[in-house]
């Protein structure tokens, strides 16, 4: 049941607090993936209260910090959260972990060379800590939450003081003191969720895009995927705190939000007080005065007739959607445990076409999954011939510790799998050259993101329907809606001229 709680007597710190132990370092607590596994009826609270202990408020005064971000969008909007409540301790940001007196590295754990990533990093970071005993080099996100992460860090990465993890953040002023005063790593991660915790600081980056989080958890538990262990079981946040924040970004005049969640479509069926859904929310959403609104990640089971029937509304709800397949073979995605078979997904996919005829479709591909064979190999690439994906992240498959795809039998050699991952990116680069194509001499509306990553005298931004647009215009167009005449479509970018700047 989601109960929310109003009054100022709550007390943040003892929110799902865990049991305080010696066994390694102060305050540490063993990450389970067993616990978090086990999805049961405890009541989560709605805490509305949040604030930085009166002696933690100033501590950062005269100090630079530096978080370092890998993985998906949850992650980004995670330390957007951590930097707003840095910088409510007093310190400042630094591009550079050189001049930075706190260094937190945000993790993902979703596949194993983002880890090796992580841990190459913080070998580099042992010079630091020597040059400067005082810094303060923390790991949190997802990587934390893996038992295996931590006793590493125990065992080879002794310069890390802090580790805490996804269901904790609220706790990272107390969690900096105890770093800032122990002579032991600082280690607070809880395998169960913790409440939700409304009214924490955010730091976003200027006012054109932005993040809004509307749930936590995953409760799908796809058999090779560690998010549901790492991120906890579903809890949406109340539909009135979301509008709420949706609200104030409109009126700081973002000009297009992005609604984050695990599984968005699972939105709302926690409630056991209202009958409230994904759907509706949008349908709210669609209402209030921000130019475009999208979302992720969906799960194909869970996308409902209802959805379709709002998004199909338009208005500032962008017709482009990330439907993850996974795999087009039936017996692969029941492998993985997707709970939906090819037939399934290609039935939803006409329905979302029918609604939304102009609907721009991107995905998520595995390739080399256990088991799989050439002739369910085939049905992917047949798959993706049939939908006609626009963009797909594509991926060989990654054994993940605790999952039970990581105990199957993976009889396909590597050999095979890097072959099968370069036929279906052929593939899938065929079919975006011949839909961007279609738009060669049109004349499409963009949101201006900045300067190129590869030409600073060249803009870039993005259609409502994702695609990269390249051209030649002036910095102050930066965050505003132009219209662009495409001139030349290439693979998996855009260029063209502008021909006006969008009154919105």
């Amino acid at each position: 049941m989601m109960k929310e709680t109003k009054e100022a007597t709550v007390d943040l710190k003892s929110v799902k607090s865990p049991k305080k132990t010696e066994d390694y370092a102060k305050y540490f607590q063993a990450p389970s993936l067993k616990d978090a596994k086990k999805r049961g009826k405890e009541e989560i609270l709605v805490h509305y209260d949040f604030n930085i202990p009166e002696d933690m408020q100033h501590i950062g005064k005269g100090k630079r910090y530096h978080v370092r971000t890998y993985g998906c969008q949850m992650n980004e909007h995670d330390s957007e959260t951590i930097s707003g409540i840095l910088q409510a301790m007093g310190y400042t940001s630094s591009d550079s972990v050189e001049d930075a007196d706190v260094i937190l590295f945000n993790t993902c754990a979703i596949r194993e060379n983002a880890e090796d990533k992580v841990f190459g990093e913080l070998g580099h970071m042992k010079r630091l800590k020597n040059n400067n005993p005082n810094l303060i080099l923390g790991v949190c996100g997802c990587m934390s939450q893996e038992e295996k992460v931590v006793k590493k860090i125990l065992k080879s990465y002794q310069q890390v003081d802090l580790i805490f993890g996804t269901h904790n953040i609220h706790r990272l002023p107390e969690l900096l003191r105890d770093a800032m005063f122990s002579k032991e790593m600082v280690i607070e991660v809880w395998s169960k969720e913790g409440d939700i915790v409304e009214n924490m600081p955010k730091l976003r980056e200027g006012n054109t895009k932005g993040w809004v989080n509307i749930m936590y958890g995953c409760d799908k538990f796809c058999t090779y995927c560690i998010v549901p262990y790492t991120r906890g079981k579903e809890r949406s946040r109340r539909p009135e705190d979301v509008i709420a924040e949706v609200r104030d970004l409109a009126r700081q005049g973002f000009k297009e939000i992005m609604l984050l969640g695990q599984n968005v479509n699972a939105y709302g069926k926690d409630f056991e007080d209202i009958e409230y859904g994904f759907g509706d929310l949008m349908d709210e959403v669609r209402k209030i005065d921000i130019p475009r609104v999208r979302f992720t990640t969906s799960h194909p089971r869970d996308f409902d007739d209802h959805l379709i029937e709002v998004l199909a509304k338009g208005g500032n709800l962008v017709e482009q959607i990330h439907l993850p397949v996974q795999s087009g073979s039936t017996e692969v995605l029941k492998r993985m445990a997707r709970k939906y078979s090819r037939e399934h997904y290609l039935e939803l996919v006409r329905k979302i076409k029918d609604a939304i005829p102009n609907v721009s479709l991107s995905t998520d591909i595995i390739v080399g999954f256990p088991g799989e064979t050439d002739e369910q190999f085939e049905d992917t690439i047949s798959m993706v011939e049939e939908v006609k994906y626009e963009f797909a992240y594509t991926f060989i498959y990654s054994p993940r510790e605790g999952t039970p795809a990581a105990v199957m039998e993976d009889n396909v050699p590597m050999e095979v799998k890097k072959a099968r991952l370069y036929r279906l990116n052929e593939v899938l680069a065929r079919i975006a050259l011949e839909q961007n194509k279609k738009l060669q001499d049109q004349v499409v509306e963009v949101l201006v993101e900045g300067e190129s990553r590869t030409n600073a005298e060249v803009l870039a931004g993005r259609t409502r329907t994702n695609k990269l647009v390249h051209f030649t215009g002036d910095k102050s167009l930066i965050g505003q809606y132009v219209h662009i005449k495409i001139t030349d479509a290439k693979t998996w970018t855009l260029h063209g001229e502008l021909v006006s700047k969008v009154e919105v």
